[in-house]
């Protein structure tokens, strides 16, 4: 509580306006994918509903996605299937970001990351057998499903052709380079959105970036299997805070500093674009 109280409001106010950028180069970037499909929304509408839809997140979980397509055909007449297809091709293409950022991470601190998983009483070579045990398993399902005529085993084909061709359709697109622009631009918001918050405890204002991609990384899980990384996200970048040396109450300062501004970011731009949305669009 000392340190969150005694936290710098200016790196607080940095991290969440590069939040801020990071959602409106998101809704400039959503247009990229609704022009080949022949839609160019209100870039107005598009931060309003992108805002809107990580408010809903918070309290059931990925409810946001399908508002988001709602809205969307709501206010700007795009049917819900495609809209909803475009949001689809977008996880996707973070999720490879996301991945990218992990193996990235993982070998810049390969040593210390074993070291303290072994500490944590995690075998490695038990983790590594799981793995290979799912690799084997995801190889075997794909290999039935690509010579199976099923209808379950086409339908799936169908699905993941689908998410192939939306990704590929990326480099197809008029505007491919600025898509690929604002995804690196989203996701270096992201991380400096983290990188900001290490001046305002202390203890972490000497870690260096490619040890608080660590916490990121954890702190990226903990968002991805929680609503809006309730509870767990602080927990989560302590400990991976704890790797290099960094106190608990320092780790948990640090996350909830971090957790608490940004969610604050989201709950109110998401309260007021919830209101601001119907209005904006009264003649609808």
């Amino acid at each position: 509580m000392y340190y969150i109280k005694q936290a710098d409001l200016f790196w607080v106010s940095i991290s969440i306006l590069l939040g801020v950028l990071a959602h409106v180069s998101r809704a400039i970037r959503w247009n990229y994918l609704l022009e080949p499909l022949g839609y160019k929304p209100k870039l107005s509408n598009n931060i309003l509903i992108i805002l809107l839809s990580y408010f809903a997140n918070l309290i059931p979980p990925r409810a946001g996605e399908f508002l988001r397509a709602t809205a969307l055909a709501t206010y700007e007449d795009v049917p819900f299937e495609k809209g909803f297809g475009t949001i689809i091709t977008e996880r996707v293409v973070d999720v490879i970001m996301l991945l990218t950022i992990i193996v990235t991470t993982f070998f810049l601190h390969t040593d210390i990351i074993l070291g303290y998983l072994h500490d944590m009483g995690l075998p490695i070579s038990k983790i590594l057998l799981l793995l290979g045990i799912g690799l084997l398993g995801l190889t075997i399902f794909m290999m039935f499903i690509k010579k199976s005529n099923h209808r379950f085993a086409v339908k799936i084909k169908g699905f993941i052709k689908g998410l192939i061709d939306g990704v590929l359709s990326i480099f197809k697109m008029k505007h491919k380079w600025a898509f690929v622009f604002h995804t690196l631009f989203i996701w270096g918001c992201y991380i400096g959105m983290l990188w900001v918050i290490k001046f305002t405890v202390p203890e972490t204002m000497e870690l260096s970036l490619s040890q608080l991609m660590v916490a990121f990384v954890a702190g990226a899980f903990a968002m991805a299997t929680t609503n809006g990384g309730i509870g767990l996200y602080p927990i989560a970048v302590s400990k991976a805070l704890a790797i290099f040396g960094i106190s608990a109450v320092s780790g948990d300062a640090f996350g909830w500093i971090m957790w608490i501004s940004q969610t604050l970011m989201i709950v109110v731009f998401g309260a007021i674009s919830f209101l601001v949305l119907p209005l904006w669009n009264r003649n609808r």
